[in-house]
Protein backbone atom coordinates (compact mmCIF):
# COMPACT_ATOMS: atom_id res chain seq x y z
CA UNK A 1 0.00 0.00 0.00
CA UNK A 2 2.78 2.35 0.88
CA UNK A 3 4.30 2.02 -3.07
CA UNK A 4 0.54 2.25 -4.38
CA UNK A 5 -0.42 5.52 -6.14
CA UNK A 6 -4.08 5.52 -5.35
CA UNK A 7 -6.97 6.92 -7.95
CA UNK A 8 -8.26 8.75 -4.90
CA UNK A 9 -8.53 9.25 -0.82
CA UNK A 10 -11.70 9.47 0.53
CA UNK A 11 -10.83 11.31 4.29
CA UNK A 12 -14.40 10.51 6.20
CA UNK A 13 -16.14 6.73 7.30
CA UNK A 14 -19.41 8.34 7.32
CA UNK A 15 -22.52 7.50 4.89
CA UNK A 16 -21.14 9.85 2.23
CA UNK A 17 -17.52 8.61 2.41
CA UNK A 18 -18.46 5.45 2.42
CA UNK A 19 -20.78 5.86 -0.56
CA UNK A 20 -18.06 7.22 -2.42
CA UNK A 21 -15.60 4.79 -1.66
CA UNK A 22 -18.21 1.74 -2.45
CA UNK A 23 -19.39 3.86 -6.05
CA UNK A 24 -15.78 4.08 -6.78
CA UNK A 25 -14.24 1.21 -6.61
CA UNK A 26 -16.86 -0.39 -8.33
CA UNK A 27 -15.90 0.99 -11.27
CA UNK A 28 -12.72 0.35 -11.27
CA UNK A 29 -10.63 3.19 -9.46
CA UNK A 30 -8.27 1.92 -6.73
CA UNK A 31 -9.71 3.76 -3.35
CA UNK A 32 -8.27 3.87 -0.09
CA UNK A 33 -10.53 5.34 3.32
CA UNK A 34 -9.22 6.52 5.67
CA UNK A 35 -11.75 7.43 9.18
CA UNK A 36 -10.17 8.79 12.66
CA UNK A 37 -12.69 6.72 14.29
CA UNK A 38 -15.03 3.89 13.72
CA UNK A 39 -17.09 3.88 10.76
CA UNK A 40 -20.21 5.88 11.42
CA UNK A 41 -19.44 6.65 14.82
CA UNK A 42 -20.41 10.05 15.00
CA UNK A 43 -23.30 11.94 12.38
CA UNK A 44 -24.06 8.74 10.40
CA UNK A 45 -25.12 6.77 13.43
CA UNK A 46 -27.04 9.50 15.01
CA UNK A 47 -29.85 10.38 12.84
CA UNK A 48 -33.60 9.81 12.87
CA UNK A 49 -32.83 6.39 10.85
CA UNK A 50 -35.35 7.40 7.90
CA UNK A 51 -35.19 6.97 4.36
CA UNK A 52 -37.82 10.04 3.04
CA UNK A 53 -38.16 12.87 0.82
CA UNK A 54 -38.83 15.37 3.91
CA UNK A 55 -41.90 16.15 4.06
CA UNK A 56 -41.33 19.59 6.15
CA UNK A 57 -38.76 20.53 3.55
CA UNK A 58 -41.57 21.48 1.37
CA UNK A 59 -42.76 24.46 3.42
CA UNK A 60 -39.20 25.59 3.14
CA UNK A 61 -39.41 25.63 -0.85
CA UNK A 62 -37.39 22.39 -0.87
CA UNK A 63 -38.83 20.94 -4.19
CA UNK A 64 -35.79 19.84 -5.42
CA UNK A 65 -34.18 18.40 -2.65
CA UNK A 66 -37.65 16.53 -1.79
CA UNK A 67 -37.53 15.40 -5.11
CA UNK A 68 -34.47 13.92 -5.08
CA UNK A 69 -34.90 11.96 -1.89
CA UNK A 70 -38.27 10.93 -2.92
CA UNK A 71 -36.19 9.61 -5.81
CA UNK A 72 -34.10 7.60 -4.14
CA UNK A 73 -36.45 5.96 -1.37
CA UNK A 74 -37.17 3.06 -3.28
CA UNK A 75 -33.86 2.75 -4.97
CA UNK A 76 -32.26 2.46 -1.35
CA UNK A 77 -35.31 0.18 -0.11
CA UNK A 78 -34.40 -2.48 -2.93
CA UNK A 79 -31.06 -2.29 -2.28
CA UNK A 80 -30.76 -3.39 1.34
CA UNK A 81 -34.58 -4.95 2.45
CA UNK A 82 -32.92 -6.70 5.42
CA UNK A 83 -31.54 -3.15 6.94
CA UNK A 84 -34.25 -0.91 5.00
CA UNK A 85 -38.06 -1.05 4.66
CA UNK A 86 -41.35 0.91 4.08
CA UNK A 87 -43.09 2.57 7.09
CA UNK A 88 -46.32 4.22 7.34
CA UNK A 89 -46.68 7.59 9.15
CA UNK A 90 -49.59 9.11 11.02
CA UNK A 91 -50.03 13.10 11.55
CA UNK A 92 -52.60 13.68 13.70
CA UNK A 93 -53.86 17.28 12.98
CA UNK A 94 -53.33 19.87 15.07
CA UNK A 95 -55.58 22.67 13.73
CA UNK A 96 -54.14 25.49 15.44
CA UNK A 97 -50.83 25.08 13.71
CA UNK A 98 -51.35 24.38 10.10
CA UNK A 99 -54.87 24.08 8.45
CA UNK A 100 -55.87 20.76 6.69
CA UNK A 101 -55.84 21.84 3.20
CA UNK A 102 -52.44 22.77 3.45
CA UNK A 103 -51.27 19.17 4.57
CA UNK A 104 -53.26 17.85 2.17
CA UNK A 105 -51.47 19.93 -0.45
CA UNK A 106 -48.18 18.82 0.85
CA UNK A 107 -48.92 15.31 0.66
CA UNK A 108 -49.99 15.59 -3.07
CA UNK A 109 -46.75 16.84 -3.64
CA UNK A 110 -45.09 14.24 -1.72
CA UNK A 111 -47.00 11.87 -3.76
CA UNK A 112 -46.32 13.31 -7.11
CA UNK A 113 -42.96 14.91 -7.18
CA UNK A 114 -41.18 11.38 -7.87
CA UNK A 115 -42.91 8.16 -9.05
CA UNK A 116 -44.07 5.12 -6.45
CA UNK A 117 -43.81 1.49 -7.64
CA UNK A 118 -44.18 -0.04 -4.12
CA UNK A 119 -45.22 2.39 -1.38
CA UNK A 120 -48.21 3.39 -0.74
CA UNK A 121 -49.43 6.99 -1.57
CA UNK A 122 -51.19 9.35 1.39
CA UNK A 123 -54.89 9.71 2.82
CA UNK A 124 -56.87 10.50 4.92
CA UNK A 125 -57.99 8.79 8.20
CA UNK A 126 -60.53 8.58 11.52
CA UNK A 127 -58.21 8.43 14.17
CA UNK A 128 -61.47 7.53 16.63
CA UNK A 129 -62.41 4.41 14.32
CA UNK A 130 -58.39 3.50 13.45
CA UNK A 131 -55.87 1.54 15.24
CA UNK A 132 -53.32 4.38 15.36
CA UNK A 133 -55.76 6.85 17.12
CA UNK A 134 -55.98 4.45 20.00
CA UNK A 135 -52.38 6.05 21.71
CA UNK A 136 -53.35 9.43 21.47
CA UNK A 137 -55.45 11.86 23.32
CA UNK A 138 -59.21 11.99 21.99
CA UNK A 139 -58.61 15.59 21.08
CA UNK A 140 -56.85 14.23 17.77
CA UNK A 141 -59.97 12.87 15.92
CA UNK A 142 -58.49 13.46 12.52
CA UNK A 143 -55.28 12.38 11.09
CA UNK A 144 -53.07 11.67 7.87
CA UNK A 145 -51.19 8.60 6.70
CA UNK A 146 -48.23 8.89 4.43
CA UNK A 147 -45.30 6.39 3.47
CA UNK A 148 -41.65 6.46 3.50
CA UNK A 149 -38.50 4.26 4.71
CA UNK A 150 -37.05 3.12 8.02
CA UNK A 151 -33.18 2.22 8.00
CA UNK A 152 -30.25 1.19 10.21
CA UNK A 153 -28.10 4.83 9.62
CA UNK A 154 -24.94 3.04 10.74
CA UNK A 155 -25.57 -0.46 9.32
CA UNK A 156 -26.17 1.31 5.94
CA UNK A 157 -22.33 2.80 6.36
CA UNK A 158 -21.19 -0.21 7.28
CA UNK A 159 -22.14 -2.08 4.03
CA UNK A 160 -21.27 0.40 1.84
CA UNK A 161 -17.55 0.16 2.99
CA UNK A 162 -17.99 -3.68 3.33
CA UNK A 163 -19.11 -3.28 -0.49
CA UNK A 164 -16.26 -0.68 -1.39
CA UNK A 165 -13.76 -3.63 0.02
CA UNK A 166 -14.93 -6.33 -1.71
CA UNK A 167 -14.84 -4.05 -5.12
CA UNK A 168 -10.73 -4.07 -3.75
CA UNK A 169 -10.96 -0.71 -1.16
CA UNK A 170 -8.90 -0.65 1.22
CA UNK A 171 -10.52 0.73 4.29
CA UNK A 172 -8.56 2.47 7.51
CA UNK A 173 -10.73 2.67 10.85
CA UNK A 174 -9.25 4.78 13.33
CA UNK A 175 -6.66 5.82 11.20
CA UNK A 176 -6.63 9.97 11.01
CA UNK A 177 -5.46 11.67 8.47
CA UNK A 178 -2.53 14.77 9.72
CA UNK A 179 -1.49 16.32 6.74
CA UNK A 180 -2.36 16.25 2.75
CA UNK A 181 0.28 17.89 0.48
CA UNK A 182 0.51 18.41 -3.01
CA UNK A 183 3.47 17.19 -4.73
CA UNK A 184 3.38 17.45 -8.70
CA UNK A 185 0.37 15.09 -9.57
CA UNK A 186 -0.38 13.52 -6.55
CA UNK A 187 -1.07 14.43 -2.72
CA UNK A 188 1.29 13.08 -0.14
CA UNK A 189 -0.88 11.98 2.18
CA UNK A 190 0.21 11.27 5.80
CA UNK A 191 -2.05 9.10 8.32
CA UNK A 192 -1.58 8.27 11.67
CA UNK A 193 -2.66 4.86 13.62
CA UNK A 194 -2.83 4.03 17.38
CA UNK A 195 0.56 2.01 16.09
CA UNK A 196 2.55 4.27 13.01
CA UNK A 197 2.63 6.80 10.78
CA UNK A 198 2.99 6.59 7.36
CA UNK A 199 2.39 8.55 4.13
CA UNK A 200 0.23 7.04 1.29
CA UNK A 201 0.31 9.17 -2.56
CA UNK A 202 -3.39 10.06 -4.52
CA UNK A 203 -4.24 11.37 -7.41
CA UNK A 204 -7.47 12.47 -5.85
CA UNK A 205 -8.41 13.28 -2.40
CA UNK A 206 -12.50 13.44 -0.96
CA UNK A 207 -12.78 15.50 2.13
CA UNK A 208 -15.96 13.71 3.40
CA UNK A 209 -15.13 14.19 6.79
CA UNK A 210 -19.13 15.69 7.43
CA UNK A 211 -18.69 18.00 10.08
CA UNK A 212 -15.08 18.01 10.18
CA UNK A 213 -15.01 18.89 6.73
CA UNK A 214 -14.02 22.54 7.40
CA UNK A 215 -11.95 22.40 9.67
CA UNK A 216 -9.97 19.08 8.05
CA UNK A 217 -8.59 21.14 5.10
CA UNK A 218 -7.33 24.00 7.67
CA UNK A 219 -5.38 21.21 10.02
CA UNK A 220 -4.44 19.06 6.98
CA UNK A 221 -2.76 22.31 5.55
CA UNK A 222 -4.33 21.97 2.17
CA UNK A 223 -4.41 25.83 1.68
CA UNK A 224 -7.95 25.66 -0.05
CA UNK A 225 -10.49 27.68 0.96
CA UNK A 226 -14.01 26.14 1.60
CA UNK A 227 -17.61 26.51 2.43
CA UNK A 228 -18.71 27.76 6.03
CA UNK A 229 -20.84 25.13 7.42
CA UNK A 230 -23.10 25.32 10.22
CA UNK A 231 -22.74 22.88 13.05
CA UNK A 232 -26.34 21.33 13.86
CA UNK A 233 -26.99 19.25 17.13
CA UNK A 234 -30.01 17.07 16.71
CA UNK A 235 -30.74 14.56 19.94
CA UNK A 236 -32.89 11.59 20.49
CA UNK A 237 -34.05 9.27 23.40
CA UNK A 238 -35.55 5.99 23.31
CA UNK A 239 -38.40 4.82 25.88
CA UNK A 240 -39.96 1.45 26.83
CA UNK A 241 -42.56 0.72 23.62
CA UNK A 242 -45.58 3.28 23.93
CA UNK A 243 -47.99 1.83 21.17
CA UNK A 244 -48.51 -1.76 19.49
CA UNK A 245 -48.92 -1.07 15.88
CA UNK A 246 -46.07 -0.78 13.81
CA UNK A 247 -46.68 2.82 12.01
CA UNK A 248 -44.80 5.66 13.02
CA UNK A 249 -45.64 9.40 14.18
CA UNK A 250 -45.03 12.82 12.94
CA UNK A 251 -46.12 15.27 15.18
CA UNK A 252 -46.55 19.16 14.28
CA UNK A 253 -45.26 21.20 17.25
CA UNK A 254 -46.04 24.84 18.46
CA UNK A 255 -42.31 26.05 17.93
CA UNK A 256 -43.65 24.64 13.69
CA UNK A 257 -40.71 22.10 14.22
CA UNK A 258 -42.25 18.55 13.53
CA UNK A 259 -41.16 15.75 16.21
CA UNK A 260 -41.30 11.85 15.10
CA UNK A 261 -42.27 8.64 17.15
CA UNK A 262 -41.22 5.41 15.65
CA UNK A 263 -41.50 2.01 16.70
CA UNK A 264 -37.50 0.87 17.29
CA UNK A 265 -35.90 -2.21 18.11
CA UNK A 266 -39.11 -4.60 19.07
CA UNK A 267 -39.59 -2.75 22.71
CA UNK A 268 -38.91 0.67 22.39
CA UNK A 269 -39.72 3.87 20.68
CA UNK A 270 -37.35 6.74 19.59
CA UNK A 271 -38.23 10.26 19.50
CA UNK A 272 -36.55 12.77 17.86
CA UNK A 273 -35.40 15.38 16.76
CA UNK A 274 -33.76 18.59 18.10
CA UNK A 275 -32.41 21.10 15.92
CA UNK A 276 -29.81 23.16 18.10
CA UNK A 277 -27.08 25.23 16.84
CA UNK A 278 -23.15 23.36 18.05
CA UNK A 279 -20.08 25.31 18.60
CA UNK A 280 -16.88 22.80 20.20
CA UNK A 281 -15.79 19.23 19.31
CA UNK A 282 -18.99 17.40 17.29
CA UNK A 283 -17.16 14.28 18.58
CA UNK A 284 -18.31 15.41 22.17
CA UNK A 285 -21.44 16.24 21.33
CA UNK A 286 -24.18 15.27 24.03
CA UNK A 287 -27.45 15.12 24.81
CA UNK A 288 -29.06 17.92 27.12
CA UNK A 289 -31.36 17.79 29.94
CA UNK A 290 -33.41 20.69 28.29
CA UNK A 291 -33.46 18.58 24.70
CA UNK A 292 -34.40 15.53 27.11
CA UNK A 293 -37.58 17.67 28.82
CA UNK A 294 -38.48 19.71 25.04
CA UNK A 295 -38.68 15.71 23.36
CA UNK A 296 -40.79 14.16 26.40
CA UNK A 297 -43.31 17.91 26.73
CA UNK A 298 -44.60 17.82 23.18
CA UNK A 299 -44.14 13.73 22.95
CA UNK A 300 -47.01 14.24 25.90
CA UNK A 301 -48.94 16.30 24.06
CA UNK A 302 -49.91 14.40 21.88
CA UNK A 303 -49.95 10.67 23.75
CA UNK A 304 -52.13 9.83 26.31
CA UNK A 305 -49.32 8.31 28.49
CA UNK A 306 -47.00 10.83 29.87
CA UNK A 307 -43.69 10.93 28.38
CA UNK A 308 -41.52 11.23 31.48
CA UNK A 309 -37.52 11.98 31.63
CA UNK A 310 -36.82 8.81 34.01
CA UNK A 311 -38.31 6.85 30.75
CA UNK A 312 -35.19 7.40 28.51
CA UNK A 313 -32.98 4.03 28.51
CA UNK A 314 -30.70 5.61 26.04
CA UNK A 315 -30.41 8.72 24.13
CA UNK A 316 -27.88 9.64 21.37
CA UNK A 317 -26.71 12.85 19.69
CA UNK A 318 -25.11 14.06 16.33
CA UNK A 319 -23.96 17.53 14.73
CA UNK A 320 -25.21 17.56 11.20
CA UNK A 321 -22.99 19.82 9.10
CA UNK A 322 -25.05 21.97 7.14
CA UNK A 323 -24.48 24.83 4.49
CA UNK A 324 -24.91 28.04 5.96
CA UNK A 325 -27.66 29.66 4.19
CA UNK A 326 -27.88 32.19 7.07
CA UNK A 327 -31.35 31.28 7.53
CA UNK A 328 -31.84 32.59 11.93
CA UNK A 329 -33.84 29.38 12.51
CA UNK A 330 -31.99 25.94 12.94
CA UNK A 331 -35.27 23.82 11.74
CA UNK A 332 -35.02 25.48 8.21
CA UNK A 333 -31.63 25.63 7.73
CA UNK A 334 -31.03 23.54 3.96
CA UNK A 335 -30.46 19.71 4.22
CA UNK A 336 -29.02 19.82 0.86
CA UNK A 337 -25.73 19.48 -0.28
CA UNK A 338 -22.90 21.13 -2.11
CA UNK A 339 -19.84 19.16 -4.34
CA UNK A 340 -16.74 21.33 -4.85
CA UNK A 341 -14.04 20.34 -6.83
CA UNK A 342 -10.75 21.64 -6.96
CA UNK A 343 -8.56 20.82 -9.74
CA UNK A 344 -5.39 23.39 -9.73
CA UNK A 345 -3.05 20.14 -9.41
CA UNK A 346 -4.37 17.11 -8.08
CA UNK A 347 -8.04 17.17 -7.54
CA UNK A 348 -9.68 18.06 -4.24
CA UNK A 349 -13.03 17.20 -4.09
CA UNK A 350 -15.44 18.84 -0.91
CA UNK A 351 -18.30 17.34 -0.08
CA UNK A 352 -20.61 20.03 2.28
CA UNK A 353 -23.97 19.06 3.71
CA UNK A 354 -26.16 16.65 2.91
CA UNK A 355 -28.58 14.10 4.18
CA UNK A 356 -28.51 10.39 4.49
CA UNK A 357 -31.44 9.49 2.13
CA UNK A 358 -29.28 11.38 -0.53
CA UNK A 359 -26.26 9.66 -0.32
CA UNK A 360 -26.24 6.97 -2.54
CA UNK A 361 -26.94 10.09 -5.44
CA UNK A 362 -24.94 12.48 -4.15
CA UNK A 363 -22.06 9.75 -4.10
CA UNK A 364 -22.64 9.02 -7.59
CA UNK A 365 -22.09 12.44 -8.70
CA UNK A 366 -19.33 12.84 -6.71
CA UNK A 367 -17.39 10.16 -8.85
CA UNK A 368 -19.20 11.10 -11.97
CA UNK A 369 -16.52 14.33 -11.14
CA UNK A 370 -13.65 12.30 -9.72
CA UNK A 371 -13.31 10.40 -13.33
CA UNK A 372 -13.83 13.34 -15.28
CA UNK A 373 -10.71 15.29 -13.66
CA UNK A 374 -8.74 11.82 -13.98
CA UNK A 375 -9.02 11.42 -17.55
CA UNK A 376 -11.12 8.41 -16.88
CA UNK A 377 -14.06 6.70 -18.73
CA UNK A 378 -16.64 4.35 -15.99
CA UNK A 379 -20.26 4.46 -15.97
CA UNK A 380 -22.38 4.48 -12.78
CA UNK A 381 -23.56 1.42 -11.36
CA UNK A 382 -24.98 1.77 -7.96
CA UNK A 383 -29.08 2.33 -8.67
CA UNK A 384 -29.68 -1.05 -9.50
CA UNK A 385 -27.31 -3.03 -7.19
CA UNK A 386 -27.69 -4.95 -4.47
CA UNK A 387 -25.96 -4.51 -0.74
CA UNK A 388 -24.21 -7.42 0.89
CA UNK A 389 -26.51 -9.45 2.74
CA UNK A 390 -29.79 -8.03 0.45
CA UNK A 391 -30.21 -10.28 -1.79
CA UNK A 392 -33.22 -11.80 -0.55
CA UNK A 393 -34.43 -13.43 -3.73
CA UNK A 394 -38.25 -13.22 -3.97
CA UNK A 395 -38.98 -13.19 -0.53
CA UNK A 396 -40.07 -10.14 1.92
CA UNK A 397 -38.08 -9.69 4.71
CA UNK A 398 -40.74 -11.37 7.16
CA UNK A 399 -40.61 -14.72 4.75
CA UNK A 400 -36.93 -14.49 4.72
CA UNK A 401 -36.39 -14.65 8.45
CA UNK A 402 -39.04 -17.22 8.62
CA UNK A 403 -37.23 -19.44 6.04
CA UNK A 404 -33.97 -18.55 7.91
CA UNK A 405 -35.50 -19.83 11.31
CA UNK A 406 -36.75 -23.16 9.67
CA UNK A 407 -33.05 -24.11 8.16
CA UNK A 408 -31.86 -24.21 12.12
CA UNK A 409 -34.60 -25.90 14.08
CA UNK A 410 -32.19 -26.92 16.65
CA UNK A 411 -30.85 -23.04 17.66
CA UNK A 412 -32.67 -20.85 19.14
CA UNK A 413 -35.11 -19.10 17.36
CA UNK A 414 -35.00 -15.50 18.88
CA UNK A 415 -31.33 -15.79 18.03
CA UNK A 416 -31.59 -16.78 14.72
CA UNK A 417 -34.45 -14.05 13.44
CA UNK A 418 -32.24 -11.57 14.27
CA UNK A 419 -29.23 -12.66 13.05
CA UNK A 420 -31.06 -13.38 9.70
CA UNK A 421 -32.47 -9.67 9.82
CA UNK A 422 -29.22 -8.14 10.73
CA UNK A 423 -27.11 -9.41 8.51
CA UNK A 424 -29.56 -10.62 5.60
CA UNK A 425 -28.12 -13.10 2.85
CA UNK A 426 -25.08 -12.82 5.03
CA UNK A 427 -26.05 -15.36 7.81
CA UNK A 428 -24.74 -17.81 6.49
CA UNK A 429 -21.07 -16.64 7.26
CA UNK A 430 -22.06 -16.49 10.87
CA UNK A 431 -24.79 -19.46 11.03
CA UNK A 432 -22.71 -21.82 8.28
CA UNK A 433 -24.06 -25.26 9.09
CA UNK A 434 -24.25 -25.12 12.80
CA UNK A 435 -26.54 -27.55 14.53
CA UNK A 436 -26.41 -26.29 18.48
CA UNK A 437 -25.32 -22.85 20.01
CA UNK A 438 -21.59 -25.04 20.58
CA UNK A 439 -20.40 -25.14 17.01
CA UNK A 440 -21.30 -21.25 16.93
CA UNK A 441 -19.01 -21.21 19.81
CA UNK A 442 -21.53 -20.79 22.51
CA UNK A 443 -22.75 -17.00 24.21
CA UNK A 444 -20.33 -14.69 24.85
CA UNK A 445 -23.09 -12.29 25.92
CA UNK A 446 -27.06 -13.02 26.23
CA UNK A 447 -27.90 -13.30 22.36
CA UNK A 448 -24.40 -12.96 20.70
CA UNK A 449 -22.40 -15.66 19.62
CA UNK A 450 -18.55 -15.99 19.77
CA UNK A 451 -19.25 -16.47 15.61
CA UNK A 452 -20.82 -13.51 15.27
CA UNK A 453 -18.49 -11.31 16.71
CA UNK A 454 -16.48 -13.16 15.24
CA UNK A 455 -17.77 -11.92 11.42
CA UNK A 456 -18.03 -8.52 13.40
CA UNK A 457 -14.21 -8.32 13.34
CA UNK A 458 -13.11 -10.05 10.57
CA UNK A 459 -15.62 -8.37 7.62
CA UNK A 460 -17.05 -4.93 9.30
CA UNK A 461 -14.44 -3.47 11.15
CA UNK A 462 -15.46 -3.98 14.73
CA UNK A 463 -12.80 -3.41 17.83
CA UNK A 464 -14.39 -2.26 20.26
CA UNK A 465 -17.65 -3.83 22.55
CA UNK A 466 -19.46 0.13 21.83
CA UNK A 467 -18.58 -0.79 17.85
CA UNK A 468 -20.60 -4.09 18.24
CA UNK A 469 -23.57 -3.07 20.82
CA UNK A 470 -23.92 -0.08 19.65
CA UNK A 471 -23.31 0.70 15.79
CA UNK A 472 -23.39 -2.86 14.44
CA UNK A 473 -26.02 -4.81 16.89
CA UNK A 474 -28.09 -2.79 19.30
CA UNK A 475 -27.59 -5.37 21.72
CA UNK A 476 -26.58 -2.90 24.18
CA UNK A 477 -30.36 -1.83 24.54
CA UNK A 478 -31.71 -5.34 25.46
CA UNK A 479 -28.83 -6.63 27.02
CA UNK A 480 -27.96 -3.89 29.19
CA UNK A 481 -25.02 -3.90 31.52
CA UNK A 482 -23.07 -6.29 29.39
CA UNK A 483 -20.14 -3.81 27.37
CA UNK A 484 -17.49 -4.94 30.18
CA UNK A 485 -18.18 -8.85 29.57
CA UNK A 486 -18.36 -8.12 25.79
CA UNK A 487 -14.65 -6.02 26.44
CA UNK A 488 -12.98 -8.59 28.52
CA UNK A 489 -13.60 -10.89 25.86
CA UNK A 490 -12.42 -8.80 22.93
CA UNK A 491 -8.94 -9.02 25.08
CA UNK A 492 -8.79 -12.11 25.72
CA UNK A 493 -9.55 -13.39 22.41
CA UNK A 494 -7.39 -11.28 20.18
CA UNK A 495 -7.88 -11.72 16.44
Amino acid sequence: MLDQIFDVIVIGGGINGAGIARDAAGRGLSVLLCEKDDLAEHTSSASTKLIHGGLRYLEYGEFSLVRKALQEREVLLDSAPHIMWPLRFVMPHNQHLRPAWMIRLGLFLYDHLAARKTLAGSAQIRLDQHETGLPLKSSYSKGFMYSDGWVDDARLVVLNARDAALHGAKILTRTKCIQAQKTGEHWVVTLRNEHDTFTVKSKSIVNAAGPWAASFLDDAGTNQPHRSLRLIKGSHIVVPRLFDHECAYIFQNPDRRIMFAIPYEHDFTLIGTTDVDYIGDPGDATISNEEIDYLCKMSSEYFTASVTPDMVKWHYSGVRPLLDDEHSNAASVTRDYSLELVTNGPALLNVFGGKITTFRVLAETAVNQLVAALGLSCKPWTSKSKLPGGHLGSLSKTAYIQSVCEHYPHLPTDMVARVAQLYGSEHRRILGNAKSLSDLGGYVIPGMTASEIQYLRKYEWAVSAKDILWRRTKLGLHVPDCETTLQNWLVENPT
